[in-house]
């Protein structure tokens, strides 16, 4: 069965510097109502070790966390369908608001793509001339079988914006 699925409101206010963008929730992390909920997904271990504060699992802590380092989180679609968690697997998709959330927030200096779907959809609403620099990271899902280690060498670019 494919169901229709919706994005989070983004996690962003004044002082957000960085803007990570996922594709769209996964179904674990709409069951949980959080932002990379699912256990295996390594999104929460790689940004507390670039931050360098103590890990938790703890949602709130961890949203606490990322908005004292300017971080925000959002997700290039708005809605969709999907059956089950697979980017592949995505039809119908409705774009969020990228370019006005990035009207409405001038302090955003960089952009960061948690894999190729966020990648794919933010090119083609921003242009090739966009004037922040976007980057694409490996993305931190379970079914992308990088290592651990890889990811967070490639995540480190974040370092130079914090």
């Amino acid at each position: 069965m494919t169901d229709r699925i919706s994005s989070f409101p983004p996690i962003i206010d004044i002082d957000s510097e960085i803007l990570i963008l996922g594709s769209v929730p996964g179904v674990k992390s709409l069951e949980k109502q959080q932002y990379y909920a699912h256990p295996q997904n390594k999104f929460w271990k790689i940004i507390f070790e670039i931050i360098r504060e103590d890990f938790t699992d703890d949602y709130s802590e961890r949203i606490k966390a990322i908005r004292k380092h300017h971080i925000a989180l959002w997700d290039v679609i708005d809605s969709c369908e999907r059956k089950g968690s697979l980017d592949s697997e995505i039809r119908n998709e409705e774009a969020n608001r990228i370019v006005e959330l990035l009207d409405d927030h001038p302090n955003i200096r960089a952009i960061f793509c948690n894999g190729g779907k966020s990648y794919k959809n933010l090119q083609k609403m921003l242009g090739k001339n966009y004037k922040i620099p976007v980057f694409l990271l490996p993305s931190t899902s379970p079914l992308h079988t990088v290592s651990f280690e890889k990811k967070l060498e490639e995540w480190k670019k974040i370092k130079i914006y914090l």
